[in-house]
């Protein structure tokens, strides 16, 4: 004779013990653990997971197609505010594109300071990764910790350019300005104190027993998996992958600076965490190699079809305000081409395929954003574990949902 069914609110309980069909229930996009407006559609059988369906488009802005309708200048306010964790890395890979198509080779102080601020970037975004995952988890306290460390990444982009997050500091040709008097001093003598707060942070994180509980063997992202599924950045290398951009394909001053890749064995999100705050420590040592070795001369091409004339020549020459007008309206003219360039961005491979018909604005313009990658592959990555496991997942991906969307 069959063994009747049990019944519940959400459906049939076979005789073994599984409910005859799935539970259905929505993660976000309320939740702060989504890190935007991401909504989960899980599937349970119990609290395992069965399926993880990701839905973006929540904040979908159309950003391509917004940056084909302005100049090339112009287009640089998208790609800050495509990620506001690692606003220089994004605008860095829109520059790059722009002058391999118009065959531009900023000068080597420029190229230093790119780097620079790239890496104070990926410091203020792993801060905010590591942190913002042991919140997930329930951890207050290092998240506190991080945000003030962060103040003071933010203050040293606002003494440069103005702006905290979306600065607008690297231009075709360069970068926007010089170090003003006594910022490199003050980076020097804060390094310090950064490398202290990252320490305390791996202690607290990395080495706390629920924090360990909650992340090992949890998401476990073998190799090929991770090549397979086209993970890139510290995901890609917690699963034991030496992939890295900056060593790979050197651009701009990395090619003469000397830092280490760390890599991870077990590929789970312990060892994601772990990655990032080796990538930290590697970061400062190559944000005091760029102040040590920071060349000296002009910090963007002295080319008037490039760059804008210096502020002070603006009064005294008319030549000079009509490059400026000129400059500010009708932008850059690049050469009709196409050419797609990547760089290291902290979340992994941030790329932008540009085509241009030799007018000043963009034909076309493609984004290649890490997190996208990322978010495909999650059902991967949880179907088997838990609810929870599925919150500590997703921290463990440093998901920048706009980016995601664009």
């Amino acid at each position: 004779m069959t063994e009747p069914l049990a019944w519940t609110e959400a459906g049939a309980i076979a005789p073994g013990g599984r409910q005859s069909r799935p539970t259905v229930i929505n993660l976000a996009p309320g939740l702060g653990a989504a890190h935007g407006g991401l909504r989960l559609v899980l599937e349970l059988d119990g609290d395992a997971v069965e399926r993880a369906d990701p839905h973006i488009g929540f904040a979908h802005r159309g950003t391509e197609k917004l940056v084909e309708q302005k100049t090339w200048l112009q287009a640089l306010a998208y790609f800050d505010r495509l990620d506001q964790a690692a606003p220089i890395s994004q605008a860095h890979a829109f520059v790059l594109a722009v002058e391999r198509l118009a065959g531009i080779v900023p000068p080597p102080r420029g190229q230093a300071l790119r780097v620079l601020f790239a890496e104070l970037g990926r410091i203020a975004n792993h801060l905010l990764a590591v942190t913002g995952a042991a919140r997930d988890l329930g951890a207050i306290t290092p998240c506190a910790w991080a945000h003030a460390a962060r103040e003071t990444l933010m203050g040293f982009c606002e003494r440069v350019s103005g702006a905290r997050l979306a600065t607008g500091y690297l231009r075709p040709g360069g970068v926007m300005r010089d170090l003003p008097p006594g910022l490199a001093e003050q980076i020097l003598a804060d390094l310090g104190r950064l490398a202290a707060v990252i320490d305390d942070i791996d202690a607290l994180v990395t080495e706390n027993r629920v924090f360990k509980q909650r992340t090992v063997d949890v998401a476990v992202v073998t190799a090929g998996q991770a090549l397979d599924w086209g993970l890139t950045g510290p995901v890609l290398r917690a699963s034991g992958v030496a992939w890295d951009l900056r060593k790979a394909q050197p651009y701009d001053a990395y090619g003469g600076i000397a830092f280490d890749v760390p890599v991870g064995q077990t590929g789970d999100c312990y060892a994601r965490t772990l990655v990032r705050i080796e990538e930290m420590r590697q970061s400062l040592r190559i944000v005091r190699q760029c102040l040590d070795t920071l060349p000296d001369g002009p910090v963007a091409v002295d080319d008037r079809t490039v760059t804008p004339p210096p502020r002070d020549e603006l009064d005294g020459s008319i030549e000079a305000m009509i490059d400026h007008v000129r400059h500010y309206t009708a932008g850059l003219h690049v050469p009709a081409g196409e050419t797609y360039v990547a760089v290291e961005a902290p979340k992994g491979e941030f790329g932008v395929y540009l085509v241009a018909d030799g007018t000043g604005r963009p034909y076309r313009c493609r984004i290649r954003s890490p997190g996208f990658a990322h978010l495909q592959a999650l059902n991967m990555m949880v179907a088997g574990h838990l609810v929870a496991d599925t919150v500590a997942a997703v921290g463990s991906l440093d998901l920048s949902v706009a980016e995601i969307d664009r």
